[in-house]
């Protein structure tokens, strides 16, 4: 069941929403947990009921394994350690055999081997279940700290919920127990809250109408971009960096749109999820842009594999080996095919190199906390076209089609520009001619191509120069941990400010607005990209 459906909008939710809060009001709090857990495995075996089975299973396992972490049992140090590792060894197993065994084995650069691996363990037949990577990531953290004895859940309903919350179950945000069940324990989550309501409404509309008017609208424009490529059609340079901007932005109003809608279907319960998504595209370097996209996974990966490692703690060289490590594991958790590899290894590399300049300003005495809008705006561009270009490894089928949109990107396919363009551009035709542009008639410059630039440009507009969704409702702690904006101190930031999100009649009339909007669109139903991760 996709948030952007209309048995979800109209059905699931408030059902859900009616059923819950008449049992909190009521007084019959573990009840209505009860009630919100069968939702949320209802939620997820709409797809696929045999997927109920899996996460089940997964559950009880490591719940079990946690109990016992918990030190309600007294075992020597190393069984405990034992036991740990036995569970994170289910767990990665787990993963490993729906999401990488395919990958592994064609991998294998021996065909009688994969050959044999594959008609042994019938590997065509693997279907990768919905959200595995993010349950699991959920649970293995739990073990750890459990181990650690920093989780001592005893309530099993509330370690089921902390699970498979239906609102984060599928792509996150990657939720940490100690954010969520401290919520359940709270009677007040239990009573209808008409501020969360509001607020909670308002956020999922506005991830709405990102998914479904922005997302949706650009990526007719993305995907037969790298369609062509992977049937190996050459691209001109117009045409690979409309394909490769128009998927940059399909992807961020799609994930920035999810990230909405789950923080928002959460908040009408009364539950504030964290934040896992902070204008990334306003980031002015790698190091920034990973402070701002899918902050949960991030902070998942820093706390469980690259502090693991060693983190800064042994040497630059280590430093930047555990860095490296970290983002090609975080690139192969997206998904099993080399391209998020190289993905990954590409991040890692950006970030030792943002290190490295960062430490050789740190050498000349400059204070990197103190920067002009110059700097900053050269810094946005910059990192904004590295993140474009590893999105187009990322997007693509194969590696063959990333390296074809790139060659389209530096021009090796030619630059062509419509025929009749040229009376316009007569000054500087002789120009752009003696560099290889040319003027051709076949390219042609319809209502389709004025509608996909006017789009691009608004897009790219909205990511760098508007308010994100926090922003907007700010006033109202729309997340966890949420941080108060500081005082505005121009006229831009003044500007935005008298704009944030009150509930007034006049937004009341917005939010509506939005709303409709939404619903005449969702004849054209789509998966959020990060449901494949």
């Amino acid at each position: 069941m996709l948030f952007n459906s209309y048995e979800f909008i109209f059905l699931f939710l408030p059902i859900t929403l009616l059923v819950f809060f008449k049992l909190g009001g009521r007084g019959y709090d573990r009840v209505a947990l009860g009630w919100l857990v069968i939702a949320s495995l209802f939620f997820y075996g709409w797809w696929n009921p045999s997927y109920l089975a899996l996460i089940i299973i997964s559950m009880l396992f490591n719940y079990g394994v946690g109990f016992i972490l918990g030190q309600h049992f007294t075992l020597p140090p190393s069984s405990r350690k034992g036991l740990l590792i036995a569970g994170l060894a289910v767990n990665l197993s787990l993963i490993g055999y729906f999401k990488y065994a395919n990958f592994l084995v064609s991998s294998i650069p021996v065909p009688p081997v994969t050959a044999l691996l594959n008609s042994y363990f019938r590997l065509d037949n693997i279907v990768l279940p919905l959200a595995i990577s993010f349950f699991t990531f959920q649970q293995i953290a739990y073990l750890v700290d459990a181990y650690h004895g920093r989780a001592k859940e005893l309530n099993f309903l509330k370690y089921c919920l902390f699970v498979s919350f239906f609102p984060q179950l599928i792509a996150g945000p990657i939720v940490h127990h100690t954010e969520i069940i401290p919520q359940f324990n709270k009677r007040l989550t239990y009573r209808f809250s008409r501020e969360d309501f509001a607020v909670g409404l308002t956020i999922f509309s506005m991830g709405l109408f990102k998914k479904v008017v922005f997302a949706d609208s650009i990526a007719v424009y993305a995907t037969p971009v790298f369609a062509n490529a992977a049937q190996g059609m050459p691209l001109t340079f117009f045409e690979a960096w409309g394909g490769a901007l128009a998927y940059t932005l399909q992807l961020y109003f799609d994930f920035s749109g999810y990230s909405d809608m789950a923080i928002g279907a959460a908040r009408m319960f009364g539950i504030k999820l964290p934040i896992n998504f902070d204008s990334p595209y306003k980031a002015v370097s790698i190091i920034d842009f990973w402070r701002r996209w899918h902050i949960t996974l991030s902070d998942f990966l820093r706390d469980y594999l690259y502090i693991p490692l060693g983190g800064n703690r042994k040497g630059q060289f280590r430093r930047y080996l555990n860095l490296l490590i970290t983002m090609l594991l975080g690139g192969l958790w997206h998904g099993a095919g080399w391209t998020f590899v190289i993905w990954g290894g590409l991040h890692g590399i950006y970030l030792i190199i943002n290190h490295q300049w960062h430490a050789f300003w740190r050498s000349l005495g400059h204070d990197l906390s103190k920067s002009g809008w110059w700097s900053q705006l050269i810094g946005r561009t910059v990192t904004f076209l590295a993140v474009l270009v590893a999105w187009v490894i990322f997007r693509a089928e194969s590696l063959d089609a990333a390296i074809a949109v790139l060659a389209g990107m530096v021009g090796a396919n030619g630059v062509v520009i419509a025929a009749s363009l040229q009376p316009f551009l007569q000054p500087i035709a002789p120009f752009l001619t003696s560099f290889g542009v040319q003027f051709l008639s076949e390219a042609t410059l319809g209502r389709s191509e004025v509608l996909m630039l006017l789009m691009l440009m608004t897009l790219t507009l909205i990511v760098w120069f508007a308010p994100n969704t926090q922003e907007w409702m700010s006033q109202y702690e729309p997340v966890l941990d949420h941080r108060k904006p500081k005082a505005p101190s121009n006229w831009y930031s003044l500007f935005w400010r008298k704009l944030q999100w009150q509930p007034n009649r006049l937004w009341g009339i917005a939010i509506s607005c939005i709303i409709v909007t939404c619903i005449l669109n969702l004849s054209k139903v789509s998966e959020f990209l990060y449901f494949n991760f």
